[in-house]
């Protein structure tokens, strides 16, 4: 007997081709979930609530949180839509699939480790790339518009890094050949991730605060507030490749003066 989660498979796939769903259904998924994930912390911002859990005090002007909204908007439509239509084939071509039945929990859960950990290692280096002085004046600076971040702002960059750094999001999965459910999944956990990151907020509940090595709000905002040439943090989800390479210096010094200064009061 199929399960529910099977059965909702089943209607999809009937109902559907699989480039439908590879292409468009994907697009909305991310879309929704982008959306629904990032606006909070905008709700957050203007109304004042959960003030104390902000990192910074700074607040972004409504002119601010509407531009980035208008310009996601525009990317995600004349950017990551056309990517995903034209790189079906290639998915295709390396082992995606989206028949029944579902892979086993196992494969799914090894298959994501896998790409949160590959995804990382090819950021960290994309990303330092992109703070080398030509490259972060003619496209990353784009992305550091926003000294302040919130939730959306986690996606907003010229669309030579939404390809540059989409990459490093696409790899894995482009080359191990997953089921689609599991790309799928992989790619809800990853926008929730970078929502959470950019979402300027560092609550009791953040993800950083029970798994070892997650980087989570705290860390990748001292990235956005701190000059580009010396803000390091640059790893997408995990700490230690900054440690490995001594690029969180600056940040652990902050750290440091923070619990040294907790401690006097």
């Amino acid at each position: 007997m199929a399960s529910p989660l099977e059965s909702c498979w089943l209607y999809l796939i009937t109902h559907f081709s699989e480039f439908q769903l590879a292409t468009v259904g994907t697009f909305l998924i991310h879309e929704s979930v982008f959306f629904l994930s990032g606006l909070p912390s905008i709700y957050f911002e203007r109304s004042g609530l959960f003030s104390k859990y902000k990192i910074q005090k700074k607040n972004n002007t409504p002119e601010g949180r509407e531009k980035c909204i208008v310009r996601l908007i525009l990317y995600h439509v004349c950017v990551n839509l056309p990517v995903m239509l034209i790189s079906y084939p290639t998915f295709r071509f390396m082992g995606l699939r989206s028949s029944l039945p579902l892979p086993h929990w196992t494969v799914i859960v090894s298959q994501i480790i896998f790409y949160f950990i590959l995804e990382d290692f090819v950021f960290y280096w994309g990303h330092r790339i992109l703070h080398t002085k030509w490259l972060y004046k003619h496209v990353h600076s784009v992305h550091h518009e926003y000294a302040t971040p919130f939730g959306l702002t986690s996606e907003y960059a010229h669309p030579a890094e939404i390809l540059f750094l989409g990459f490093a999001t696409i790899i894995g999965p482009a080359l191990t050949g997953p089921h689609l459910f599991t790309l799928w999944l992989w790619m809800i956990l990853r926008v929730l991730e970078t929502v959470e990151a950019h979402s300027g907020y560092h609550f009791p509940w953040s993800p950083s605060n029970f798994l070892p090595l997650y980087g989570g709000s705290d860390f990748h905002d001292f990235h956005h507030r701190v000059l580009y040439t010396k803000s390091g943090n640059y790893a997408s989800t995990f700490v230690y490749m900054d440690w490995l390479f001594g690029t969180d210096q600056g940040y652990r010094k902050l750290k440091a003066l923070e619990e040294v200064e907790g401690k006097k009061y």
